[in-house]
């Protein structure tokens, strides 16, 4: 990875406006020919050009900067750029194609034949449906009910295993939540009576 800050351009553009370093102090540091920076601050370079400020980023410090103004010969060094990559991947919407995009209440129906403790929320999560479909599936009010065919939805890679495993987890520690508190219920009643 390159040591030149993000938008080169623009933090030069910043430095010049908001620092008292040498241009070849701020050309050094932004990668960038020590005649640009003199063309930046002439205006003549980087028309229109927004300054990006590369303290909010936490690409410089202030101290770092004062550093250098008091010592032209001192170059910029940019902050650490690590960037903390975290491993939790996030659920991106995949894009499924217009053939697969009928095989989605099928999936629904197979759901719901299978796995029936799931809730109707969590099957339209996974076949990426709306709830009222999967609702008026288990209703069999759904317009095309007829013709729909069950078909596994990880053998047709509308979602993982893993991803099955977990909703059919999540439902039966829902279901223990709710005989639980039905119980809890009921010994409250027979207290109380």
């Amino acid at each position: 990875m390159s040591d030149a800050p993000l938008m080169p351009m623009a933090t030069a553009v910043w430095l010049v406006e908001n620092t008292t370093l040498t241009f070849k102090q701020i050309a050094d540091f932004c990668k960038l020919h020590e005649l640009e920076i003199q063309g930046i601050a002439d205006g003549e370079v980087a028309k229109g050009i927004k300054a990006y400020n590369p303290i909010i980023s936490g690409q410089l410090t202030r101290e770092e900067i004062e550093l250098s103004s008091k010592d032209n010969t001192r170059p910029l060094k940019i902050k650490g750029t690590d960037i903390e990559i975290s491993n939790t991947e996030k659920k991106i919407k995949k894009y499924i194609p217009l053939s697969k995009r009928q095989d989605k209440p099928d999936s629904a129906l197979w759901l719901l034949k299978q796995h029936n403790i799931l809730k109707d929320s969590q099957i339209a999560k996974l076949v990426g449906i709306t709830k009222n479909s999967v609702t008026s599936i288990r209703n069999k009010s759904y317009w095309n009910y007829n013709n729909l065919s069950p078909k596994d939805p990880v053998a047709l890679n509308l979602f993982t295993q893993k991803d099955l495993i977990e909703a059919i987890e999540k439902a039966e520690r829902r279901i223990k939540r709710e005989k639980k508190q039905k119980e809890r219920e009921k010994l409250s009643q027979q207290v109380s009576n």
